[in-house]
This record gives C-alpha cells, sequence and structure tokens, in this order.
C-alpha cells in the first residue's frame, strides 16, 4: 500500500489517505487503483496530546490502527453554549469523548473513554438547551436529531407537557478499516448479525460494510436508516457509507414496511439495518433473507444466549420450540421426554459477538451453535482480536462440532435395514451405515441420474445441479427414480413411497433441512465429489475459455456461478491480459471474457 497526502478544497485540515487495490467480486478487472476519499480528520485544535503522543498515536491507543477516522468534532463542538466549547475544545483527549450530557439545573459533563469531567460549575439552563436545540435538525418522534452531513446524535428527554431538559449530545464516528477484523465473513455474502452492547461500536461496523460493498464490491446496498444514525443527518448521506443508498424511516414503527418496501422497489443485493428490536421487523428480515438478499444487522442483545432467551428476537436464529418425544425417542437420547429443539432455518449465517471494539467472537453457523446450545453443550466461537500492532490475530479456533464438521456428516445415507438404524445412536448409525454399504454395495449410478425430491425443494435442487454441472434432473415417479433425496422429518414417518423406493434397493439420501448447503453437498456426495470440485471444474472451464477468446477475439460466457467462483475466475483472466466481466442476475450471474 502507499500512502498519499490529499487536503480537501473546502477544508484547511489535511489528512493522510491510503490508496489500496480494491477487491474485485462481480466487476471488471482493469487493474487500476482507485483512491480512498478524502476525509477530515477532527478537530484542527487537537495536533497535540496527552502524554506527548502525537494525534495519530492518540488514534491507535483507543480505536486501533485502522485506515482513518472520521469525527467532525469541530461541528459537534459548535453547537454548544461558548462556556461549555471553551473548556471542552482545550481538553487534550478530545478524540476520545464519548458525548457530553446537558441536563437542565446540572453541570454539564463530558464523558471520555477513560473519565468524566464537568465542563462548567453552573448548572444547564433553559437558555443553552434552547440554543443547542436550535443549531440542530428537527427532533422526530424517536426524539433524536443531529447535525446536517455529520454522524453525530442528539437525544432528548423530555418532561411531561414535553419540553425538553435534557440532552444527549454523542459523537458519532466513521473508522474506515474497523472492519478488517470480519472482512472474509463480510465478502462470504452471507447474512450477518451483530451484537454487543451500547457503545462497542456496532453502527460503526455496519457503516463502514455498507461501504464496503457497495464501493469496492460494487453491490447494490441499501440502508435502512431509522433514526439517521448510519447515514448520518439530512438527505445526503453521509460519505462514510459509500454508494450505499438510504432509505429514511419515518417512525420507528414503520422500520418493518420499509424494509420489505427496499426489497421489493429497489432491488438490492445486500441490506443494512441497524437494532432490529420487534417482532415485525424479525418476520420482515426473514421475507427478506427468503428472497435471496444478503442481511447485515444489529440487534439488542450481548451474545447467542441472550438472543435465544428473547422470545421477540429469537426467531432471527430460528426460534425454539418445546418438543415432546416418545418413549423411546427419550431413552434413545437419554434425556426427558420434553426437549427443545430449533425451530426453523436461522434467518442470519453468521453471528458475531462485539465483545470489545478490537474482539469479537464469531459463530460461523448459526444453526450449529443454537443446536448444541440447546443440546446442552456450550458453543465455541472462533474469537478474534487486533492487537496493538495492528494485526488480527485468531485467539480462539472454532468448535469442531460447530464450524468444521462438514454438512455430509449430519446426512445419512439409508440401506435397507433402516428401522434398525435409526434406532442406534448418531455414531454407531453412521458407522452401521458404512458397515451395510461395504457389504451390500449399491447398483452403479447411469450416466444420467433420475433423482425423485421428497419433501426437499425443487428450486434448491435444480440450482444445485446446474451449478454443480452433475449428469441428474429431477423425476415426479418414484418408480422411475435412481435416487431419492428426502427431507429427515418426512423420512422418520416412513411414507409408502420411501419404502418401495428402499425395497426396489434405490440409493435414499436424507438431508437434516431444507437448506441449498445441505442439498448442494448431498449432491455433491452422491455424486462423490469433493467440495472442490465445483471450483476445479468452473476455474477449468475459465481456462478454455482463455484460450478461444486468445485464438478467435470472439467473446466468451461462462456457466452461472457464484460470487466466490466468479471471483476466481476473474482473477484468472487478469492473469491473461484479457477483460472480464459479470452479467445477468443471480442465480444467472457469470462472467464473461472479451479482449481487452
Amino acid at each position: 500500500m502507499r500512502k498519499t497526502k490529499t487536503t480537501e478544497s473546502n477544508n484547511p485540515r489535511s489528512t493522510e489517505t491510503i490508496a489500496r487495490q480494491p477487491q474485485e467480486d462481480d466487476q471488471d478487472f482493469d487493474g487500476t487503483e482507485r483512491a480512498e476519499p478524502e476525509r477530515s480528520n477532527g478537530h484542527p485544535h487537537n495536533s497535540a496530546s496527552s502524554g506527548g503522543m502525537t494525534q495519530k498515536q492518540q488514534f491507535e491507543q483507543y480505536f486501533g490502527k485502522q485506515l482513518e477516522v472520521t469525527d467532525d468534532l469541530e461541528q459537534l463542538t459548535a453547537i454548544m453554549p461558548a462556556e461549555v466549547r471553551e473548556v471542552l475544545v482545550a481538553q487534550p483527549d478530545l478524540k476520545e469523548l464519548f458525548e457530553v450530557v446537558l441536563d437542565l439545573g446540572r453541570q454539564p459533563e463530558a464523558r471520555f473513554a477513560n473519565r468524566v469531567m464537568f465542563l462548567s460549575e453552573a448548572p444547564v439552563t433553559h437558555e443553552q438547551l434552547e440554543m443547542v436545540v436550535e443549531r440542530v435538525g428537527e427532533f422526530g418522534k424517536d426524539n433524536r436529531a443531529g447535525i446536517e452531513r455529520t454522524l453525530h446524535r442528539i437525544s432528548a428527554i423530555r418532561n411531561r407537557q414535553g419540553k425538553i431538559i435534557g440532552l444527549t449530545c454523542r459523537v458519532g464516528r466513521a473508522i474506515f478499516g474497523t472492519i478488517d477484523i470480519i472482512r472474509d465473513v463480510v465478502e462470504s455474502g452471507k447474512s450477518v448479525l451483530l451484537l454487543g452492547r451500547p457503545g462497542v461500536g456496532k453502527t460503526t461496523k455496519l457503516r463502514e460494510i455498507a461501504r464496503v460493498l457497495s464501493d469496492e464490491f460494487l453491490k447494490r446496498v441499501v440502508i435502512v436508516d431509522t433514526s439517521n444514525e448510519i447515514g448520518g443527518d439530512g438527505d445526503v448521506p453521509h460519505p462514510a457509507v459509500g454508494r450505499a443508498r438510504r432509505m429514511q424511516v419515518v417512525t420507528p414503527e414503520l422500520q418493518h414496511a420499509v424494509m420489505i418496501e427496499a426489497v421489493e422497489n429497489h432491488m438490492p443485493e445486500c441490506i443494512v439495518i441497524d437494532e432490529i428490536g420487534v417482532e415485525e421487523e424479525t418476520f420482515a428480515a426473514r421475507t427478506i433473507a427468503e428472497r435471496g438478499v444478503q442481511l447485515v444487522a444489529t440487534a439488542h442483545g450481548n451474545s447467542l444466549e441472550n438472543l435465544l432467551q428473547n422470545p421477540t428476537l429469537s426467531d432471527l436464529i430460528g426460534g425454539i420450540q418445546a418438543v415432546t418425544l416418545s418413549d423411546e425417542e427419550a431413552r434413545r437420547r437419554g434425556t426427558q421426554k420434553t426437549v427443545l429443539e430449533r425451530k426453523a432455518p436461522p434467518t442470519f449465517d453468521v453471528l458475531i459477538e462485539i465483545m470489545e471494539k478490537d474482539k469479537l467472537a464469531i459463530h460461523h453457523d448459526v444453526s450449529r451453535a443454537v443446536d448444541a446450545f440447546l443440546r446442552g453443550a456450550t458453543p465455541r466461537p472462533e474469537i478474534r482480536i487486533r492487537n496493538p500492532q495492528g494485526d488480527v490475530e485468531v485467539v480462539q479456533q472454532a468448535d469442531a462440532d460447530v464450524r468444521m464438521e462438514s454438512d455430509a456428516r449430519e446426512r445419512y445415507r439409508i440401506g435397507r435395514d433402516s428401522e434398525r438404524m435409526r434406532d442406534r445412536g448418531k455414531e454407531r448409525f453412521a458407522a452401521r451405515g458404512r458397515e451395510e454399504t461395504a457389504e451390500r454395495p449399491r447398483h452403479p449410478l447411469p450416466a444420467t441420474v433420475r433423482i425423485f425430491p421428497y419433501g426437499v425443494s425443487r428450486n434448491r435442487l435444480e440450482r444445485a445441479i446446474r451449478e454443480l454441472r452433475v449428469p441428474a434432473h429431477i423425476t415426479n415417479d418414484a418408480q422411475d427414480a435412481d435416487a431419492v433425496i428426502a427431507l429427515k422429518a418426512h423420512f422418520r414417518r416412513e411414507p409408502p413411497r420411501l419404502r418401495d423406493a428402499q425395497k426396489q434397493n434405490v440409493g435414499t439420501f436424507v438431508v437434516k433441512s431444507n437448506t441449498y448447503t445441505q442439498i448442494a453437498n448431498t449432491v455433491r456426495e452422491m455424486f462423490s465429489m469433493s467440495s472442490n470440485e465445483g471450483e476445479d471444474a468452473a476455474l477449468t472451464e475459465a481456462r478454455e475459455a482463455i484460450d478461444r477468446v486468445l485464438e478467435c477475439s470472439e467473446p466468451v460466457e461462462l456457466m452461472p456461478q457464484s460470487s466466490y467462483v466468479r471471483r476466481l475466475q476473474h482473477q484468472l483472466v487478469e492473469q491473461h491480459d484479457l477483460t472480464s466481466s459479470s452479467i445477468g442476475t443471480e442465480p444467472f450471474r457469470r462472467v464473461r471474457i472479451t479482449k481487452a
């Protein structure tokens, strides 16, 4: 990386910006660098800092070594009463300011990262409060206002007559680079839920995620901004959100309606939401996720356990229901007859607990983590930190049972003696299945396999067949099928169709849940494919297409792939000095290769 000094034409303050090579996904690879936009650094008064530290060292001590911090503190101090402002701007650690509290009849106070101080001996008066209110935007029904084109939030306390008697002036900061610690999770395209106590940096990370996805990955990002906290006050969003579009919400009660409106009207690839808190918003989030849109959101709660115990928000991670087991099943499990189980697939694929500003616990597979918790085990998340040198370290690996265990180990390959196998423990069940397979090998699959789905989504199965490019198609008649893929809940009932298929020695595969990932892994297992075979085949196709373009100079379109595989294809094309772009819409989005 290289650093260049830039100076804004309308701002005498200079700042360092870092030009980085953009991370390509669904974009052309022209080899050009894109510099970060110029951003201001804070109040000019603070060139000195406590303990002889420079302003940059002061940033790094509190925020960690990140690219840049924009806080617009001079605009926040400008709305303060004169006597309060003079004391405030004279503080050597002004960059660590959290908020200023102005309560009627009490001394004004400033809250910093490690201390609290009074800004005046005189108590706050009505006139001072009114002066501050006049200098900020209009207060909404949530008693929040802001300062135009900044991220600061002004919250009001009112008396019974509705008159403002207290103000909390909270500093809003854009920290560019704060998501480096979770960049791989953001790039994966999975839906991500952030948890953490107030003030730990959830909204700051949301803001940076929106910028990275919209600017560097050129995704269509829509922010549902209820209190203008993500995009700042005013009609024009703050530059910290990049090219992401922002939809404002009239009242907090309408946030769920705006979430649905964003999907129906603006075709986003990613929606960013702050503070999901009520049941309507959880239902709206599930609706959005089921439409294939990436969700990045925050919710009230500190940890996975808190969320599970919240009846309103537990649906975000699948929800909980009490299930009564039969006597036989309870004896087999060694549990009481009534147990708790996950009710549905989680809305969010990944859950991140923000423990501290530079310490995160990541549950990479929410469904497995919730299942483990309900079984009485404590999920072991991956814990990452940013050390004082600015490097990201993994100090605790995720539990193998939660993250590393393959989906294939959660599915059961069923032979003829399924009743006896189903009544055994999971490990003995799997071992028995392997023994029977060895003793009685299956008939080899034909050149083109006819798959009969029972209780499994046909659309997801068709997508898996298409993306993995296996010689198979779906049949509606179980009698003609060469293989059966059944949902576990239906298989347990042993319907006649499945019994007949097993009598004919048709290979039967059971998926635990009706998700694309598990269905795709089942197809891989059926054709004895490794997880990387699909990627290898896609790259082989790209190499052949590159040869054709170099020979014939005519454009070539590849088969549709996931965003990750498309990025690998783009990188391969770039190595041969050709041009590539992604065309089409999901799930048919594909790479087109042409001569530069």
